[in-house]
């Protein structure tokens, strides 16, 4: 049993699956020593006011209780023992939110099978619930096969009939994993947990047959790519297709996270750049965007023509030439930026403008230069010459950020004017617009001062525009550099709000290059040189000391000085932690951590005992502040 080769008999009767269903279990065949260990744990459970692993033996027929300790759990199963207990006022609200640790709500934001589904079909079969969620997939009965189908963009299931290391690779591609082998501590379910990957284990009805492709289950044979759908949490088996439903969709963990937000005292935000990424973000409970990247619509699904017509600016050799550009890519920057507004109505979005160095952008291939040299009319030559005229040694710290609104103010221009005629038009729609200007990679205070002439002139120009007197916006910027840092009590009289880019801000504190740290770290974190990865978990004696200054200096000149995080710290655990002691009004992260960054800020207010007391500025419902201008018309009805 300890070897997890064995299946051992099932303690009660409610606990049988299709694997022990022909075991007695000890309810039945020791019904009296199972009465009195069960009185024992209701008491140890009572007692310690959690769920126990008790250790006992029988001799003779008499019960001996070993031991006992608080008990392992997945996510799922600590949700519900939580939530159990707080039904049961065995524990209080405050228990419960640190009953689950981040990781094991990790594990709950995976997908689910739909309840009402499941309910109205029949699993073909049943095993060991050994990893959370549900799963759905087409079925591949080897590792091999379950990479390449993968590769195809095929979303596949591994069933084995036990796992082994050798399958690491082709359980790590599929989605979900089925063995007709194995107990709790097999392979396949150790792994998986570890992963947090849906997986059922020892389900003995399984009857693969590897040189056919063929699986049997009851007399019923189903082939390679036929779909199955698995219950990781329960050990159901599924034949066909059965919907998934989002974990927000689970009454009880929305439940708890309602509770969770009760005792968060700092607001939690997330990293955005699409309306799909917005709306993804609202349903984990985001309350704002913290870092909306206007160059993210130059990447992935739809990016080829505002892409071209960026290519086409960067080349261009003239200001008239730039600014006819940016003409033909202002409709495709504003449409971006209205359309992620509008999914965040009544809460904060904060637009950093134009980051990365241009040259990124410059194509490489030789069919994309000839294509772009003929757009602009000109020789593939030029497009080369222009191409080696950018190119820079040191990138990261080249022309890039506010460095490009101050060479090219018209990038500013056009993207300022996008995000003013966005509120404007949203606003007059109905919608509450709260657009936060943030200007990145700023070393001093007159970089801020130079761009916010620009940003006034066009704010004054679309306000003549659509006759408005006033638009609601904050500006602000990104504190990255070692020097901003030092110098905040200069740089907050001109900015009304400090994201810390902690990305960039470690990289350049270190000296570590984030694109290039793969060399060496691991050996840094292998003899214990480093306590982890600076760029995944905030480095709190170092960069921590520059985040923590640069606050205290800000609030000096500027005492409600709204700050947050931005970078990738804004989403782990212990990071966030560290933001709330430092007294940040919120932090930002991708859309998955949202919840695990509620969870982690509320359990380090409780910590520290402080869960009724609020940040500055940190209300949950983003109301406008008496720094923000109101959007208001000529004649307008009175706002709210």
């Amino acid at each position: 049993m300890v070897a997890g080769i064995r299946t051992p008999s099932p303690l009660n009767e409610s606990t049988k699956s299709e694997h022990n269903r022909h075991l007695p279990s000890l309810e039945t065949a020791m019904a009296g020593t199972y009465k009195q260990l069960d009185a024992i744990r209701v008491k140890l459970e009572k007692h310690f006011k959690d769920m126990q692993d008790i250790e006992f033996t029988i001799q003779e027929g008499r019960l001996w209780m070993l031991q006992c300790r608080v008990g392992k759990r997945t996510g799922t199963a600590a949700l519900n023992m939580a939530m159990d207990m707080l039904g049961e006022k065995l524990i209080d609200e405050k228990t419960a939110v640190t009953r689950l640790t981040p990781d094991q709500l990790d594990e709950l934001l995976h997908p689910i099978v739909d309840p009402k589904a499941e309910k109205e079909t029949a699993p073909v079969a049943g095993g060991l619930p050994a990893g959370p969620g549900g799963a759905c997939g087409q079925i591949v009965f080897t590792a091999n096969d379950a990479v390449e189908w993968t590769r195809q963009g095929k979303v596949v299931l591994l069933l084995r009939e036990e796992t082994n290391p050798e399958d690491v690779e082709g359980m790590r591609a599929a989605e979900g994993i089925l063995t007709a082998r194995g107990g709790m501590t097999s392979h396949a379910a150790l792994v998986a947990r570890g992963w947090g990957k849906c997986c059922i284990v020892g389900c003995a009805a399984l009857h693969i047959d590897l040189h056919a492709k063929t699986l049997t289950i009851a007399g019923r044979t189903y082939r390679e790519g036929d779909w199955f759908t698995l219950n990781g949490t329960r050990g159901n088996v599924y034949a066909g297709k059965l919907p998934m439903v989002s974990s927000t969709e689970n009454p009880r963990f929305v439940e708890f996270m309602h509770i969770v937000d009760k005792y968060r005292t700092i607001g939690v935000r997330t990293n955005a750049d699409t309306p799909e990424d917005a709306q993804k973000a609202r349903d984990f409970g985001a309350e704002g965007i913290g870092l909306f990247r206007t160059e993210h619509m130059f990447y992935g699904k739809h990016s080829e023509q505002p892409l071209f017509i960026l290519r086409k600016m960067i080349i261009s050799r003239t200001e008239q030439e730039r600014r006819a550009v940016l003409a033909e890519l202002y409709p495709f920057v504003k449409k971006d930026i209205k359309d992620t507004l509008a999914v965040m109505d009544g809460l904060p979005v904060t637009v950093r403008l134009l980051d990365p160095p241009l040259h990124e952008f410059v194509p490489k291939a030789a069919e994309e230069r000839a294509k772009l040299a003929s757009a602009l009319g000109i020789t593939v030559n030029e497009i080369a010459n222009r191409a080696e005229a950018l190119h820079e040694s040191n990138p990261m710290m080249g022309h890039r950020g506010v460095r490009l609104g101050v060479t090219y103010p018209e990038i500013t221009e056009m993207q300022v004017r996008a995000i003013f005629e966005s509120a404007v038009e949203l606003t007059a729609e109905g919608k509450k617009v709260l657009p936060e200007i943030m200007v990145p990679v700023v070393c001093a205070k007159n970089e801020l001062d130079h761009q916010r002439g620009i940003v006034d002139r066009v704010y004054a120009e679309v306000c003549k525009k659509y006759n408005v007197r006033k638009i609601d916006y904050l500006y602000g910027t990104m504190i990255e550099i070692p020097r901003a840092a030092l110098t905040s009590d200069k740089i907050a009289e001109s900015a009304e709000f400090f994201s810390f880019g902690t990305n960039d801000l470690t990289q350049m504190s270190f000296g570590f290059s984030r694109d290039d740290i793969g060399g060496f770290v691991p050996d840094y974190l292998k003899l214990k040189l480093l306590p982890a990865d600076p760029f995944q978990v905030l480095d709190q004696e170092g960069v921590g000391q520059l985040v923590r200054m640069s606050i205290e200096k800000g609030r000096s000149t500027r005492p409600k000085l709204k700050v947050g995080i931005c970078g990738e710290h804004g989403g782990e655990p212990s990071s966030v932690a560290f933001c709330y002691r430092v007294g940040m009004n919120y932090v930002s992260c991708s859309p998955f951590r949202v919840p695990i960054a509620r969870l982690a800020a509320a359990q380090a207010a409780l910590a520290d005992g402080k869960s009724a007391q609020k940040a500055p500025g940190s209300a949950k419902k983003a109301a406008p502040k008496k720094t923000r201008k109101a959007v208001k018309k000529a004649s307008p009805r009175k706002r709210t």
